[in-house]
């Protein structure tokens, strides 16, 4: 935790007062966190709540997670000059933010939330984080076609990572990565002489599409 989630630099912030008056503002007792009277130079979460003088300082943000159905058509972007941006669907006054992407053509699960603290690890470790999707093909799916997308196939310049992969009928596969390259299953069936048709992307980690339809959203508890 950096000095600047602390305590005393949210007062010399707020308040335009040195290092030293800010320690002496908060040893005063004249400073609560959460409603609680704080003696020391704690730690502030995006949740906590700060007041001094009856005057709110810093607001306890709520934290919000949702999983929520990209619809095919919809681009994973919250740039309002970009057409059929997610602003244009998302039912939510609060700014959430979707944690990875899905390309316009794609569908399924997005994870969206105000928490930066998480949305920030959960890009860092986008690339150790399973990712499953169900696929269908233009054309029946053969042995080949299963060993080699399991196997990894090289796709702009480099080859994709082993991963699982499990037919479900003769046009339609299951695939697990922990990859996230641009448009990585489309370029991989492409490589292999296959069109994708459709591409549902149905969990994220632990967080799973589950019975949601397109445009549908489920709250979180994390």
């Amino acid at each position: 935790m950096t000095f600047r989630n602390r305590l005393q630099y949210l007062l010399v912030w707020k308040l335009r007062v040195s290092n030293r008056r800010a320690l002496e503002i908060i040893l005063s007792g004249e400073v609560l966190v959460n409603g609680l009277v704080v003696y020391t130079n704690v730690e502030l979460s995006q949740t906590d709540e700060v007041v001094y003088h009856d005057g709110i300082l810093k607001e306890g943000k709520k934290l919000i997670y949702i999983a929520f159905y990209k619809p095919r058509g919809i681009e994973t972007t919250l740039n309002t000059a970009i057409a059929d941006n997610l602003k244009e669907i998302l039912p939510f006054e609060e700014e959430l933010f979707p944690v990875g992407r899905l390309d316009k053509e794609s569908e399924g699960l997005l994870f969206l939330t105000n928490d930066g603290t998480l949305y920030d690890k959960m890009l860092r470790n986008e690339n150790k984080t399973e990712k499953e999707y169900i696929v269908t093909l233009d054309k029946p799916i053969d042995e080949n076609f299963l060993e080699s997308m399991a196997n990894g196939i090289k796709i702009m310049g480099k080859m994709t990572l082993p991963c699982r992969i499990e037919q479900i009928d003769d046009f339609t596969f299951r695939i697990i990565l922990i990859q996230g390259l641009n448009r990585q299953i489309r370029r991989m069936c492409y490589k292999l002489h296959y069109e994708v048709l459709q591409l549902i992307r149905v969990r994220m980690g632990t967080i799973e599409l589950g019975d949601l339809v397109a445009g549908e959203y489920r709250i979180l508890q994390i």
